[in-house]
């Protein structure tokens, strides 16, 4: 396998500008990002630094004001709205710091719910969030609805979530950000173990606690990469 089928994600001179009122903002600037596949990379740096920015556009929810990205050697810097959520309902699973599962549903619903996006049959559906279900430890809960789990459970299930779809990579932004340490550090070991089995990580996180656990770490100031640094050892 030459380099070029293991780089999953290329980004090249990525800039990302808003602007209001007449006045730019430089979220991203000059921002070069490659992440292989199998690899469990941080994104660090303080809080306004483009951690999520940087996140949303790698993600496809949002595109670059500038730059070339390559998804899988696609260029998808320039897709428009429909052909980013086509992309990103198969390729991209999220993980966010609110966990975001819908509280009328149950545990199983909201697993299963991105998969009825793609026409999926309810058989492979009813595999799928079984299977992931169980490598997060949540499979006793699937009638469950969030109301009924503490914060810790409710990631481990928007982990299943992401995990369903089978996605080439997994975005955690700030995953820790609403769990007491206790839980936090059970869901720090439950993404080692997903990168132990082969998964693709992609995480922001403005903790070096959680940060040095990751393979390697990018570090943003101001928008830019100001810093790239590989772990001795993964913990």
């Amino acid at each position: 396998m030459n380099a070029s089928d293991q780089t999953l994600i290329r980004m090249d001179n990525i800039a990302k500008v808003f602007e209001t009122d007449e006045v730019e903002t430089h979220a991203l600037s000059g921002v070069h990002l490659d992440i292989r596949r199998g690899e469990y990379v941080a994104i660090a740096g303080p809080s306004g630094s483009g951690k999520s920015t940087l996140l949303a556009i790698i993600g496809l929810l949002d595109s670059p004001s500038s730059g070339e990205y390559y998804l899988k050697n696609d260029q998808v810097a320039n897709l428009d709205v429909s052909q980013r959520a086509t992309i990103r309902n198969r390729e991209i699973g999220f993980i966010f710091q609110s966990f975001n599962l819908i509280g009328d549903l149950t545990v199983y619903e909201n697993v299963e719910l991105p998969l009825t996006y793609r026409g999926m049959g309810s058989a492979e559906r009813k595999q799928r969030v079984m299977q992931a279900l169980e490598r997060v430890g949540m499979t006793h809960r699937v009638k469950h609805y969030p109301s009924q789990l503490s914060g810790g459970q409710q990631q481990r299930v928007a982990v299943a979530r992401a995990l369903g779809g089978s996605p080439s990579i997994l975005l955690a932004d700030e995953p820790t950000g609403n769990l007491d340490s206790r839980n936090a550090e059970a869901v720090m070991e439950l993404l080692r173990e997903l990168h132990r089995e082969g998964a693709t990580i992609c995480m922001v996180t403005h903790d070096p606690r959680f940060a040095r656990h990751a393979e390697r770490t990018i570090h943003l100031f101001d928008g830019r990469v100001v810093e790239e640094t590989e772990a001795a050892e993964v913990v």
